[in-house]
């Protein structure tokens, strides 16, 4: 039996967890896949975005810029990366200055500090390599770059760590209303609840759906991304935007907190809630796209390319509350860009309405901060020697690219909620995520696992499930 139940170890729903662990409540998240961060979360800009483009008095505009102004001081209790580099909405064109007014008179009107249109002589001082074209821009000294793995994965641990547990490849298929509780069905059992937060991500309608007359309708929209290599880091400094159309802000530039560059997305709308394949029109229209901004943008230092799906609903606004035909049913859903940076705002509102609906008391042993991974790259010289001759595993180099020791992998598999497969490791360490893309680090990362996870090495996934590596032995066949 459990006071709360959160479907949904995303960032939203991992926010909400953090927040509700403040409080005298028992509390669960249940994820249908194998850890944390594994839909919307794990593929996204990354960005912290200012507040200047959603729709004045929306809640998407309110939690973004609450979002935003919460930032410094959460990446800095949970350390968790995050940089405030400032963000540029470049204009192409004169007739589209209009347009960018607009875009300007809106962050005022939503709260958003210190912006100011550019005009193109100062745009180049701040970004040589952008567009010949470019006649101006809308300058956000307040937008930021964060790591979306790192954020999500410091609210869950953090979660945890105050008592929140949390269950994997547990799927929810369905509910039952009982008197004065829920009945949580899932692919592992039933969980008894109070209250049940819906941050299922591009699967929040239908699970609304099934307890609500009045309903939801969420469609994937589906983004593809190029990532570019260290190599190009200072190509573009802000976080490049153009003036945003139908579909939301275009194909962004944008530095990111680890060095790279990253270009993206597209968007489009899909049926398919898995469908997070990249398509060789989509990165090719993104490529086109963004070298509308910026001028010869070094695609051929492309390391990979994904696609992740956003929680498009028709009314393109958050949906935050309490179902009116469902009491107890608490909605996070159609949480879309800008939901990165308005998560910690949402993880706040939530918790707010279960504290009133239940009348919870708050903890005096509430643990606020976490500790990440140590990065031995942070420390000077003398510091990381003592830390080896203390700790020999972080004087051996694992992922050569990113520089990533056995310290740090053995770290990310011992914390709480720690790794259990490839990608689990590549989040929390980026081992994995360099040039070669895990063709070094891979067999001695899959090593690791299987001694500390004590399974065979043959059991050993990417990603959880059917995703194993090995499909035999030479010397057994």
């Amino acid at each position: 039996m459990y006071d709360v139940v959160i479907i949904g170890a995303g960032v939203s729903g991992c926010a909400c967890a953090r927040e509700l662990s403040r409080y005298q409540l028992n509390i669960c998240v249940l994820e249908k896949e194998e850890d944390v961060c594994c839909g919307t979360s794990k593929a996204n800009s990354a960005i912290v975005h200012a507040g200047f483009d959603a729709k004045s008095g929306s809640l998407m505009a309110k939690l973004n810029v609450e979002g935003n102004q919460m930032m410094e001081e959460l990446s800095r209790e949970l350390d968790f990366p995050f940089q405030r580099n400032g963000s540029l909405v470049v204009c192409l064109h004169k007739e589209e200055l209009p347009n960018l007014e607009e875009l300007y008179e809106r962050g005022i009107q939503n709260g958003v500090k210190d912006l100011r249109i550019i005009g193109r002589e100062e745009l180049i001082e701040m970004e040589p390599n952008i567009s010949q074209q470019a006649v101006a821009a809308l300058y956000a000294p307040t937008g930021g770059i964060v790591c979306p793995f790192g954020m999500n994965l410091a609210f869950a641990e953090n979660a945890a760590v105050n008592g929140v547990e949390f269950y994997f490849y547990t799927e929810v298929v369905g509910f039952e209303k009982q008197e004065s509780t829920w009945l949580v069905k899932t692919s592992q059992g039933d969980f008894a609840t109070k209250y049940i937060i819906n941050a299922a991500g591009v699967y929040a309608d239908q699970f609304h759906n099934m307890v609500s007359s009045k309903k939801l309708h969420i469609t994937p929209r589906r983004g593809e991304y190029c990532l570019l290599d260290h190599a190009v880091a200072e190509y573009v400094k802000h976080t490049i935007f153009q003036l945003p159309g139908k579909y939301g802000k275009g194909v962004l530039v944008t530095p990111t907190v680890h060095g790279n560059i990253l270009v993206g997305p597209t968007a489009d709308d899909i049926e398919n809630r898995e469908g997070t394949n990249t398509t060789q029109e989509g990165l090719e229209e993104l490529t086109a796209r963004a070298r509308q901004t910026v001028k010869d943008l070094p695609m051929r230092q492309v390391i990979t390319s994904f696609a992740g799906l956003r929680a498009h609903e028709d009314g393109h606004e958050f949906q935050i509350g309490e179902a009116e035909d469902a009491k107890g049913f608490i909605d996070c859903a159609g949480i879309e860009s800008p939901g990165l940076t308005a998560a910690p705002a949402i993880g706040k509102m939530v918790a707010q309405m279960i504290k009133e609906l239940s009348n919870a008391k708050e903890k005096t042993d509430f643990i606020a901060a976490r500790k990440g991974i140590l990065d031995p790259k942070t420390l000077d010289q003398e510091a990381h020697a003592a830390l080896i001759r203390k700790q020999p595993d972080y004087g051996t180099i694992v992922c050569r690219c990113e520089l990533v020791s056995e310290g740090e992998i053995l770290d990310a598999i011992r914390r709480p909620l720690g790794a259990k497969s490839l990608d689990g490791v590549k989040r929390r360490t980026r081992a994995g995520m360099g040039r070669c893309q895990a063709g070094f680090c891979s067999p001695r990362t899959m090593e690791l696992l299987a001694r500390e996870c004590n399974l065979p090495l043959s059991e050993i996934t990417k990603s959880g499930g059917s995703s194993k590596l090995i499909m035999g032995r030479n010397k057994d066949s």
